[in-house]
């Protein structure tokens, strides 16, 4: 297994977390450099273009070295990396395809890479038949469940204390973990909904702190950057900013924390695991199935706040629609009926 890294994995500014990569014991064998300073949608499409141009140079070096190309989800780093290796037959396996999600650019990309895959590995029955509307066939398409929430059984979570020393974090206080990226398809409504969302914000942290993920690098993120910026000013005991935790911190902080608040994938899939609950914000996820422990809002400050008033604790959740067990046993079984 060869691992080749770029997009914001290799970005200081996203937190360089091609070193939780190797923290975990793994050699990054490859490192490709394509990430530009701006998230403007121009900046976003010229990123695009030479994340292509890079790889084009390097799947043409190593056109016969990779038995399979392992490609997740629907970043347009990995739709570029994929699109570059099209002509050269590169043979790619992709996890997580055939999910929707109306409210961002990523529902092109996500398409793209499955039409581009010959093996596909999906979370949900669901979307095992929507990869057979996009690529026509379903014969080498297998429902694994979530491989995040495989890691789950091996994974050593942190205690209360490890985390405060780690992250100088009390999980023991009321807590929200709040994750929020910008709309893709719209936008140029990311400034409204970032004034909506601080002043909802600015009252939830009246009763518990925030412990903020901060924006990835997508069109108009720093939009939300900075508003979370401007809310740690104002509450700089109370709010918590996060490049990046890794997944054994941002799993442990899933685990003590109260509820989710954003519009990430993590809260769709990930929470119900942990039994934990959901205010999934505006169009981002749009499209893609959600258990019940997911609650919808739109990027508006009193439905946020009327949504944070729900009782919570009197509710129960049942399962995980997205788990289930053996997912990279699965992988590893797929992979070893098609070698070649």
């Amino acid at each position: 297994m060869e691992i080749i890294a770029f997009g914001t994995h290799l970005s200081r500014f996203h937190g360089y977390t091609v070193d939780e990569i190797t923290r975990q014991g793994f050699e990054v064998k490859y490192r490709i450099y394509s990430m530009l300073l701006h998230d403007d949608a121009g900046s976003i499409s010229s990123a695009y273009a030479l994340t292509a141009l890079k790889f084009s140079d390097f799947w043409s070096q190593h056109q016969n070295d990779f038995d399979w190309v392992f490609c997740l989800g629907d970043r347009y780093e990995m739709a570029a990396a994929v699109a570059s290796g099209i002509p050269l037959n590169i043979r790619f396996a992709h996890i997580h395809g055939g999910e929707t999600t109306l409210g961002a650019i990523d529902n092109i990309y996500r398409h793209s890479i499955s039409l581009a895959s010959k093996l596909h590995f999906v979370a949900l029955e669901e979307y095992k038949r929507r990869i057979k509307e996009i690529v026509g066939e379903e014969d080498n398409c297998f429902t694994i469940g979530s491989l995040s929430l495989d890691n789950l059984h091996d994974l050593k979570l942190l205690s209360i204390a490890a985390f405060k020393e780690k992250w100088n974090i009390d999980l023991d206080l009321p807590s929200v973990l709040v994750t929020v990226h910008p709309e893709t398809v719209d936008y140029n409504s990311n400034f409204l909904f970032a004034k909506e969302t601080l002043i909802a914000l600015s009252e939830i942290v009246t009763e518990k702190q925030l412990i903020v993920t901060m924006p990835n690098a997508d069109t108009s993120g720093s939009i939300f950057r900075n508003m979370f910026l401007e809310l740690k000013e104002i509450y700089p005991d109370k709010i918590h900013l996060i490049e990046n935790f890794g997944t054994q911190s941002y799993f442990t902080c899933m685990k003590y924390v109260d509820y989710l608040l954003g519009n990430t994938s993590s809260g769709i899939i990930e929470a119900a695991s942990f039994n934990k609950f959901v205010i999934n914000l505006g169009d981002r996820q749009k499209g893609r199935i959600t258990g019940d422990n997911v609650i919808h809002v739109p990027f508006k400050a009193n439905s946020i706040i009327e949504a944070v008033k729900f009782e919570f604790k009197n509710k129960q959740i049942k399962n995980n629609l997205y788990y289930k067990s053996g997912a990279a046993k699965e992988i590893i079984k797929v992979i070893k009926n098609n070698a070649e």
